[in-house]
This record gives C-alpha cells, sequence and structure tokens, in this order.
C-alpha cells in the first residue's frame, strides 16, 4: 500500500536532521539540501500549500527542540536551512508548472487561430481554457504602436479590467502576432465591445476590429481572420473611428473582389483629375470629404479648411475634368464607388 500523501510525508527525516545538526553545530550536507528541495518540488507537484507545508516544518521543529541537545542557535540554523531548500524546491517546481501551463496555452491558441490539430482534442484543450467550442465565438483584435505579449504591461491591465468586470465568464485573451486577441462567446457582444474600449485606451488610441460570430472551433479562426482583414481595410481605407466591426464594413470586401474591374472604374472615373493643377490628390480628397459629409457643402468646407466658395469651385472643376457632377444624384453614385475603390487601390499614391 501506497503512503497516504500527508504533510508529513514531506517532513522525511527533518526531526532527526534537527537532532543532529543541533548538537554538533554543522550545517546541512548537500545530498541533505537536495533531498529538502526535492521534497518541496514534490509537494508543489501534488498541489500542496506552502503556507501549511511551512506552519508543519515549524510544529516538527517545536515538538523536536526539548529533545536537543545543542544551542538554540543550532537548531534555528538548521531550521532556517531546511525549510530554506525546501521553499526553493517548492519555487522551483511552480515556475516549471507556469512555464509548461503558458507553453500548453501558447501551443492552443497558435492552433485554435490557425485552424490546426484534430478538432475534436482541439475542443477538448478549450475546456482548460475557458472555451466551449460547441457554441459560437467572435473574437477581436486590437493593434496599436507597440507590440505586445503575454506578459506586456498592456495586456495584464487590460486582463485585470476583464476579470474584475465579467468574473468567470468564458473570455480568453491572449496575444497574436504582436496585438492582442479577446476571444468571447457569440452572445456576449458587451464583452468585446468592453474589451474594445479598453484595448483602445490602453494601446495609446490604437484601433481594434470585431469579427462576426461563428459557429465550432473553425469558427474562431474564421472570425479571427475577418477582424484582421477589417483592421487593414480600416487602415486603406484611412478610417476614424477606433472600434471598427467587420459586419459594417461587409460591403467594401464585395467592392474589392474584382480588382481589375475595380481599377478600371477608379481610371475612368477618376483618371482625368490627374490633369488638375497639383494633381489628383487634392481633387480626391475634397470628393472623400464630401462624400463623407453627406453631401454638405458647408459641413465639407469646414472640415477641409476651405471656405464654401472654395469648395464650391473645387467641385465645379471635378465637374469639368471628368465630365461626373458630384452633386448629381446619378453621377453621385459612380464617383463615390470610385473614391471607395481609390481608397481601396491606394490610388494615385500606386499605379494601377
Amino acid at each position: 500500500m501506497s503512503e497516504p500523501d500527508t504533510a508529513a510525508r514531506y517532513l522525511d527525516r527533518y526531526a532527526e536532521i534537527l537532532a543532529e545538526v543541533s548538537a554538533t553545530g554543522r550545517r546541512l550536507t548537500r545530498d541533505e539540501l537536495d533531498a529538502r528541495r526535492a521534497l518541496g518540488e514534490q509537494a508543489a507537484e501534488r498541489g500542496h500549500s506552502l503556507r501549511s507545508l511551512v506552519r508543519e516544518h515549524l510544529a516538527a521543529t517545536r515538538a523536536a527542540w526539548p529533545g536537543s541537545r545543542g544551542s538554540a542557535d543550532h537548531v534555528l540554523a538548521a531550521m532556517e536551512q531546511a525549510v530554506d531548500a525546501f521553499a526553493e524546491g517548492y519555487e522551483r517546481a511552480q515556475r516549471q508548472a507556469v512555464r509548461e501551463e503558458e507553453a500548453a496555452r501558447r501551443e492552443f491558441i497558435d492552433d485554435l487561430l490557425h485552424g490546426r490539430s484534430d478538432l475534436g482534442r482541439l475542443a477538448e484543450r478549450a475546456e482548460r481554457f475557458g472555451l466551449v467550442l460547441s457554441s459560437s465565438h467572435a473574437v477581436a483584435v486590437a493593434e496599436g504602436p507597440e507590440a505586445y505579449d503575454d506578459v506586456a504591461p498592456v495586456t495584464q491591465r487590460i486582463e485585470a479590467a476583464l476579470i474584475a468586470r465579467f468574473g468567470n465568464r468564458r473570455i480568453l485573451l491572449a496575444t497574436k502576432n504582436e496585438r492582442l486577441v479577446c476571444i468571447a462567446s457569440g452572445d456576449q457582444d458587451d464583452v468585446l465591445a468592453y474589451f474594445a474600449g479598453q484595448a483602445h485606451a490602453a494601446t495609446d488610441d490604437g484601433r481594434v476590429a470585431i469579427g462576426r460570430p461563428r459557429p465550432g472551433a473553425g469558427g474562431v479562426v474564421h472570425s479571427y481572420e475577418e477582424a484582421l482583414s477589417t483592421l487593414e481595410l480600416a487602415g486603406r481605407l484611412g478610417l476614424d473611428d477606433p472600434v471598427v466591426r467587420a459586419a459594417d464594413l461587409l460591403v467594401y470586401p464585395v467592392l474589392a473582389r474584382d480588382r481589375q474591374a475595380m481599377a478600371d472604374l477608379v481610371l475612368s472615373a477618376l483618371g482625368p483629375l490627374k490633369r488638375a493643377r497639383g494633381g489628383a490628390e487634392p481633387l480626391l480628397e475634397t470628393l472623400r470629404v464630401y462624400f463623407d459629409s453627406g453631401c454638405t457643402a458647408a459641413e465639407a468646407a469646414r472640415r477641409l479648411a476651405l471656405s464654401v466658395r472654395a469648395l464650391t469651385y473645387r467641385l465645379e472643376r471635378i465637374h469639368q475634368l471628368t465630365g461626373a457632377d458630384p452633386a448629381d444624384p446619378v453621377h453621385r453614385y459612380t464617383l463615390q464607388t470610385a473614391v471607395i475603390g481609390a481608397r481601396l487601390l491606394d490610388w494615385p499614391a500606386q499605379e494601377i
């Protein structure tokens, strides 16, 4: 029959060592210290509390004291060495456990976000990290001016805020490719919205993209990739919104799907602007702001720091060059779609 896993098991030979060392005044030998470290490691691996084990050492010291022939100083010195070695082994085992847990977590995140590994096995591993992959999940991705990892102060601050706000809800916060990633159940949009607000503030006004909820383990991958694409798209479009949702930008991937057709539209509708003094960029920006302002001349002029008269002149010049009137509803759709295409293709900075 195996020995019961009690605290006394980890005090093996402690009383004998105390008696001998206190009588002679010698220090513990290397083998004795190694044995104490090994016992500390075993105790940590089996989940015992270091506090309770130190208390057991102190109780054993007090029990052995009346029979000690040496001085109190020798007894205390022996106890100090033994407990210190025991705690060193305990802490070493804990550090190893933490490293193994971090490695397992990182491997899981990599497999989850890349769609690797057997889906059944992935679902089993997900339970360990608080996710139930049989339901739908959505992913939010945040990026900022710095590279972020799991031990970055920003990551830890956001994680603490999420725990304080939502407690034990099934949420997974991680980092991937120097970005912050938050995975939550598809019906927990409040979690992702809160993460987005915290991440935007903590990353010095960085941008956050939120993918759509998708079912299953593969759904996490799709939502993550959608969030990444949305981040890239928001950057190319120069959007000012700090939080962008994939669901709100679905029209842009559709427009960009046929790149050649979009390039033909941009060159046909906006190509003549390159003949303007100063090139196409000033007039293209005028169109972008005009459309973003709801085609309200006064608001567009304010955003461009122009007078309404100067804005009107620019719009007339665009009409002259392209043959399309931005104020005409029939022409407006073509011009606005072409402006979106120019932003997606980075024209005229890039030749198309």
